[in-house]
């Protein structure tokens, strides 16, 4: 098994320069926001590993909320731009081979950055500029970009099969139908129209991360616990104290900002999304919100593997990520349907995660215990959310078209068509996938 990582590399823009870079990230599309595959700067296309990638300008426009909120000076943090990334394998490697195919493109961005000079290691650059993801979830690991295409492949040539000779299997019983279509796929593979690799070995370095970090986390909590417990009074009290004080900020956003981020959306089944905010001041917002990522990260790592996060299983990637001293967050996602839904998703069916993270937050609404309404107060929630949403400038997708529920499905198909087991019930089911 492959498993996927990520990439966050982000550095203060030159301000003389931002209109360029907004220019030259522009060129990059075939429609708003929308990468073309092909570019000449960034060839995505190219990089058989890749599944989503993004430039975005971290433009923050609630800074005035920290003065607003608590009455503290406002602090104007360098303007930045993000580059982001999901892929297969390595983070090395990928960066290695980032320099390999677009090492020009690259530079040509990275120059309007403050601090990058044309003669820099670009690799080592990227490396020592990353933003390590306090969180990373990933919605099948192991589905790597070329299965993920073999198998639409695969469920394509089947269903045009089927539908080609639908006089021919109307007469079959479901046991001679996956006969006659296993048979058509070795015929299909001999002639090289349908190819099903073999999956690649798990890299032993990350499977023993993997363990270390699945028993790790646990005897960590385990040794800490009774220093938790004695302090879980003064935490309850804290907590309580300021959700009773804190200020919610969630006007109606600013039209043209909603048209704007409008302009980027809805023109796929899949859709990005970004959004950044200060954490609430204090060492307790911040080290609450750090422990409780750490925990959340635990579970992406190890629980949420296949195809869903707590009950929402639209999101394909999703990174959090500290910013600037860990005074801000990061988050970005790629996600199915429009953004109504997946915030309703989100509310429906794992509010409570919403409000573990987002409420320690400058802005976010009124909470009870961390958990409780909140995310409930759902226009108060929206508009909060999309008043912190960023315009994405470049976005790739390498599976256009294909959802969450898509790949999920896919994977089914070919699951069975590689196996010789599956009961008379089990191959019913499998047929009604087509």
């Amino acid at each position: 098994m492959m498993p996927q990582a990520n990439l966050f590399v982000a550095a203060p823009l030159k301000m003389d320069r931002v209109a360029e870079l907004r220019n030259v990230l522009a060129s990059m599309n075939v429609d708003p926001g929308m990468a073309n595959p092909q570019n000449p700067i960034i060839p995505f296309g190219q990089f058989d590993r890749l599944h989503f990638a993004r430039f975005v300008i971290l433009e923050d426009q609630s800074l005035d909320d920290i003065h607003t909120a608590y009455g503290l000076p406002r602090r104007d943090y360098p303007l930045m731009l993000a580059f982001i990334a999901d892929f297969d394998g390595d983070a090395d490697d990928f960066r290695t081979e980032l320099v390999r195919r677009a090492g020009g493109g690259l530079k040509r961005i990275f120059s309007l950055c403050e601090g990058f000079s044309p003669d820099a290691d670009l690799a080592l650059w990227m490396k020592r500029h990353e933003n390590h993801a306090a969180t990373a979830y990933v919605n099948w690991v192991g589905r790597t970009v070329q299965r993920i295409r073999e198998d639409d492949a695969l469920r394509r040539a089947l269903q045009a099969h089927l539908q080609n000779n639908s006089a021919v299997f109307a007469e079959k019983d479901s046991r001679d139908v996956h006969r006659l279509l296993k048979a058509f796929v070795e015929v299909e593979k001999t002639g090289g129209r349908i190819k099903l690799s073999e999956e690649e070995p798990t890299p032993f370095g990350w499977q023993l991360r993997r363990v270390v970090h699945l028993v790790g986390v646990p005897l960590i909590l385990l040794a800490l616990a009774p220093l938790l417990l004695l302090y879980l009074p003064l935490f309850i009290f804290q907590l309580r104290s300021r959700e009773k004080s804190d200020m919610e900020i969630a006007p109606r956003p600013d039209p043209n900002h909603e048209a704007a981020l409008a302009q980027l959306e809805d023109r796929d089944v899949t859709n990005q999304f970004s959004v950044m905010g200060g954490i609430k001041p204090g060492l307790f917002r911040r080290w609450t919100l750090s422990f409780l990522l750490w925990l959340v990260n635990y579970t992406a790592r190890h629980i949420y593997v296949r195809g869903h996060l707590a009950r929402v299983s639209t999101i394909h990637f999703a990174r959090w990520v500290f910013i600037n001293g860990r005074n801000r967050l990061v988050f970005t996602s790629n996600y199915d349907g429009s953004l109504d839904s997946y915030m309703e998703d989100f509310i429906n069916k794992a509010g409570w995660g919403l409000n573990l993270v987002f409420s320690n937050g400058i802005s976010y609404p009124t909470t009870n215990w961390l958990v409780l309404e909140g995310s409930k107060n759902e226009q108060k929630f929206k508009h909060c959310l999309r008043r912190h949403q960023l315009p994405t400038q470049v976005w790739y997708n390498a599976h256009p078209g294909v959802s969450a529920f898509d790949l999920k499905r896919n994977a089914l198909i070919r699951d069975g068509i590689e196996r010789n087991d599956m009961t008379d019930a089990g191959l019913r089911q499998w047929l009604a996938l087509f």
